[in-house]
């Protein structure tokens, strides 16, 4: 019993010894420290304008009904006369006559109206508006604009982060001049997350992709990176990006 005792009695002294000599002046390699947050943003007018447009069969009263298959060919044409390049064209959706139920649905009733839906890349909004001036307006259903973003978006987004990490730099030479102490080295840097870019701004082939007031705007959930779109008008839309970094360093 006395045995078990002294053991229990020599493991905590220590523990206690062990606590002791950690918190002893210059264990600690960073005894002092002060954490900052930099920050940089920019603004850049997108260069990719992603609009997706719906496209439907109709028929006026006394005519035969127009059909998908003229109706895409019609907007291929239009799309390769303003100068819309093939590769920026993709299939978004297609509710036709690749699709067994469609047979199915028309068997009942032959009037049943087709549509197609087609993803255009455009680079600027007078193209889109070049577009818009050559489209049927009883073929199209919708038009609108899905996404925006920059071709050269990964380039913006590391110079933000440089610009962001000077710029906590600047702030803790400053902050550490206010209290007499000499900045140290930087111990840690929180780089903010990355993410896929889904910016939407919402709207209607009638309002000529032109939309007020209604701005989508992504914040993720540790708040370092702001990605969303600033409506500046109705000629075109910004592109605002702003990123926060935290960085820890020593104080000598």
């Amino acid at each position: 019993m006395k045995k078990t005792t002294l053991l229990v009695a020599t493991a905590f002294l220590s523990i206690v010894s062990l606590a002791q000599t950690t918190n002893q002046p210059g264990c600690y390699p960073f005894p002092k420290t002060i954490s900052v947050t930099g920050s940089a943003s920019m603004e850049v007018i997108p260069d990719e304008i992603y609009v997706q447009v719906d496209l439907r069969e109709y028929k006026k009263r006394g005519e035969d009904k127009v059909e998908l298959e003229k109706i895409k060919n019609d907007f291929l044409a239009n799309c390769k006369a303003v100068g819309i390049a093939d590769n920026d064209i993709s299939l978004a959706s297609y509710d036709g006559y690749n699709l067994a139920s469609i047979w199915q649905r028309r068997k009942k009733d032959p009037e049943l109206l087709a549509s197609v839906s087609y993803q255009v890349k455009f680079s600027n909004t007078k193209l889109i508006d070049d577009l818009v001036n050559k489209l049927d307006d009883q073929a199209t259903n919708n038009f609108r604009i899905t996404r925006t973003s920059h071709s050269k978006m990964v380039e913006f987004r590391k110079q933000l982060k440089i610009q962001a990490v000077k710029a906590a730099r600047e702030k803790a030479m400053y902050l550490t001049e206010a209290v007499n102490e000499q900045l140290g080295q930087a111990i840690e840097i929180n780089e903010p997350d990355e993410y896929s870019s889904s910016d939407v701004a919402t709207g209607g082939y009638r309002d000529r992709y032109k939309v007020a007031n209604e701005n989508a705007v992504r914040l993720d959930q540790s708040k370092n990176a702001y990605y969303g779109i600033v409506d500046d008008g109705v000629d075109y839309r910004k592109i605002k990006l702003r990123f926060e970094v935290k960085v820890l360093y020593a104080l000598k």
